[in-house]
């Protein structure tokens, strides 16, 4: 994605939408003409005019081919908040859906008896829980917190680490949920930029100097992998001279951030195995392993890091071969083969739903994060089980934002879980059943303490017994809510069998 653009004029946005929706431009048109009135006379601290804060959010939106009401909304969205705007005027202007996302964006501003903790507690449970109604007014709040970040220096060193700070908190991880990596990627480094300015600093320079150092080693591999997979392809494919090999080979590196993380586990940077990266983009799966066979055919892999997404694809749908191989002068560089449409879906996750199903994207999101998505699921039972909003943003930041664990059932289905999950906390995660029997558990074969810790890559096989009840002595061991809270309710309710 682009950096931010301080000069950056309605033409611009205009010509971004020539590129894939034209018929929206004279909606746009309005909602920019609008915006430009109600936010007359307002600046930003960096003494511009305040219209360039929203336009940029517009754009960066554009950038991932929203569709017209979601462009508008990101043009309007800081008009009920700090304008003489209202929802009712919205409407009338636009439509309900632009007044609804507006709506979903603005802050909760007139609480009364709300401590400042207690107030930003409500709004981030606001933007958090209005995923389960419409994921594009958390597209808009993601694009809106992406232009800040990108404009912080011109606010106090205090204020630069408490948004940095949240931030990472909660926006990083929104953004790894809905699968859109590269708003990720570049909110981590923003925020590390600020929270740590040495070490980013020092990271960046070391980074810059491989990338330079490896310019020549990655050219040389593209070349050879891309020969191969065009003589592999046409091979198995049978394709005469004229008909194309559609492939493509990009060369990147690993943000700073991510580097960071690592060099915390102990690693060296110099032996990552995924800090120099090839990303390999062919037309579909059966071509994802010809292309794999061609990488390997070429050179050595490092098979403890091969990782296959394209068969158990992430909880974000995220799909892609991983495989290290050992490029020239030992380097080890990292292929990531995946099909073009799945390229899309790395980089920008659920928003690529706007262009794969156009018109009617809205509700394939929707369907799409109910079906897919487990951290869906996760937030509507949160937001039924806490109605405290300090007690809601707490479980989501340790639950859902903390480090998680990625499981698979018998059949291979990927489960997500915080970290120091337990058979049991798995057991409810599929569903209440097998949570409220289950009496053994296996795990990758050997059977285990159902109140053992899980670890990523394990396979877990339940034992059940529909004789068997939840036990009290289990809670202090559970990672979940929802087990948790399933434990006590069948806890609760045994107590009142008793007493009878």
């Amino acid at each position: 994605m682009e950096e931010a653009k301080n000069t950056l004029k309605l033409e611009d946005l205009i010509n971004k939408l020539k590129e894939y929706n034209p018929d929206a431009i004279p909606m746009v048109e309005e909602a920019y003409k609008l915006a430009d009135e109600l936010h007359a006379g307002q600046f930003r601290k960096s003494r511009e005019p305040y219209i360039i804060h929203p336009l940029n959010v517009a754009y960066i939106l554009a950038e991932l081919h929203a569709d017209q009401d979601t462009i508008c909304a990101g043009l309007l969205h800081d008009t009920l908040e700090d304008t003489k705007a209202t929802k009712g005027l919205l409407v009338s202007e636009f439509n309900e859906d632009v007044a609804n996302l507006v709506d979903g964006v603005t802050k909760i501003s007139n609480i009364e008896l709300l401590d400042k903790n207690s107030q930003k507690n409500a709004n981030t449970r606001k933007i958090v829980t209005s995923i389960m109604d419409d994921v594009r007014i958390v597209i808009v709040k993601l694009a809106d917190r992406l232009h800040n970040m990108r404009t912080l220096q011109y606010k106090s060193e205090a204020k630069q680490k408490e948004k940095s700070l949240e931030t990472f908190k909660i926006f990083v991880p929104l953004a790894l949920n809905i699968g859109a990596y590269r708003i990720r990627n570049e909110l981590e480094d923003i925020c590390f930029s600020y929270l740590n300015p040495d070490e980013y600093k020092r990271i960046s320079e070391k980074r810059l100097q491989i990338e330079k150092d490896s310019e020549d080693c990655l050219n040389e591999m593209i070349n050879v992998i891309g020969k191969e997979i065009e003589t592999v392809i046409r091979r198995v494919r049978r394709l005469n001279d004229n008909e194309k090999v559609n492939y493509e080979i990009k060369k990147r590196i690993k943000n700073v951030y991510g580097i960071y993380r690592k060099l915390l586990l102990g690693y060296d940077i110099e032996r990552l195995h995924d800090l120099l990266i090839l990303k390999i983009m062919v037309d579909t799966k059966d071509d994802c392993y010809l292309a794999l066979d061609a990488v390997q055919s070429k050179y050595n892999p490092d098979n403890k890091n091969m990782k296959d997404y394209l068969s158990n694809p992430k909880t974000n749908m995220y799909s892609s071969f991983h495989t290290s191989v050992y490029g020239p002068q030992g380097k080890l560089v990292q292929a990531q083969i995946r099909t073009f449409t799945d390229d899309k879906v790395a980089s920008f996750g659920i928003t690529t739903y706007w262009d794969i199903y156009k018109g009617h994207a809205r509700y394939d999101m929707q369907e799409a994060l109910k079906s897919k998505f487990q951290f869906f699921d996760v937030i509507k039972k949160m937001d039924l089980i806490y109605p405290d909003n300090n007690d809601f943003v707490s479980h989501v930041e340790d639950e859902l934002f903390g480090n998680n664990i990625y499981v698979r059932t018998d059949g291979g289905i990927v489960i997500e879980l915080p970290e120091g999950s337990t058979p049991v906390d798995f057991a409810y995660k599929v569903n209440d059943h097998l949570g409220d029997t289950i009496i053994g558990a296996k795990v990758d074969d050997k059977e285990v303490d159902i109140l053992s810790k899980l670890e990523t890559g394990n396979k877990v096989d339940i034992l059940s017994d529909t004789s068997s009840k939840p036990k009290a002595s289990w809670l202090p061991y559970l990672k979940t809510s929802y087990a948790r809270s399933k434990v006590l309710e069948a806890v609760e309710e045994e107590k009142k069998y008793v007493l009878k």
